[in-house]
């Protein structure tokens, strides 16, 4: 049974009510802002890579959670493939939207992708911010206790520390919202696993295993990567990284 207070949080956003769209307010951008004179990290078209052949049912059968990673970096062709995978962008349209390689309730596409970076061949280590408009990375948060707080703030999920890359998915509310009113909430939910299966797919298709992280302390989280809670906070996350022989128990 739905616990009361759960269920009235649901109710909630059942309807859709007077948006903002129909208020007449103009649509949220669809990507963040930011410094036009910072420097970008360009990463590899998707159309010059070469992702090794694999059958998507056979992937499907074999695919698994991995929380044990081997020690060998991930390249940074394999990491813009598996940002292709979740987030890359295919054509932004004249309303203006964009199409990108998940679904998304209307076209929203309301996430930002940050990546804590452990092993990526030509990479530092810290925290990126993935710009899928341009297919490139900006550095985020570079302060050298970074990765700690995040795992701290996961609650010590050990596969953060020893993942290649560990994915957070930011929703940005209004981007929802502006067209959906309070139901948009339940629609970034949906979104969310849309983008993290993919990445699960894509992954095992280069070798590499996933294990989605759900479990997070929100109010330790969100401040640690900048976010208010509110307008923009972590939905989802995920650890990846090559495969390596499991532990004997």
């Amino acid at each position: 049974m739905i616990p009361n207070e759960v269920f009235t949080a649901l109710q909630l956003t059942q309807s859709v009510g007077e948006t903002a769209q129909q208020q007449g307010h103009p649509q949220p951008p669809l990507e963040w802002p930011y410094d036009p004179q910072a420097t970008l990290i360009p990463l590899p078209g998707v159309e010059t890579l070469k992702p090794p052949p694999a059958d998507l049912w056979q992937i499907m059968a074999q695919r698994r959670t991995l929380r044990h990673y081997a020690d060998q970096p991930l390249t940074l062709e394999e990491l813009a493939l598996l940002l292709w995978a979740t987030q890359g962008v295919r054509q932004v349209t004249k309303r203006p939207a964009t199409l990108r390689t998940v679904p998304s309730a209307g076209a929203r596409h309301a996430f930002e992708t940050l990546l804590l970076v452990n092993r990526v061949s030509g990479l530092g280590k810290g925290v990126y911010r993935y710009l899928a408009l341009r297919h490139a990375l900006l550095p985020y948060e570079t302060e050298a206790n970074i990765a700690p707080r995040l795992y701290a703030a996961c609650y010590e999920q050990e596969h953060i520390l020893h993942s290649a890359v560990t994915f957070f998915w930011v929703a940005v509310t209004e981007r929802m919202t502006w067209r959906y009113g309070a139901r948009g909430l339940r629609y970034l939910f949906l979104d969310a696993g849309h983008v993290c299966q993919n990445l699960y797919l894509a992954a095992e298709g280069l070798g590499c295993g996933v294990c989605a992280i759900g479990a997070f302390d929100d109010t330790a989280l969100n401040p640690a990567l900048n976010l208010d809670g509110r307008t923009a906070f972590v939905i989802y996350g995920a650890t990846v990284g090559k495969r390596a022989p499991r532990p004997e128990p």
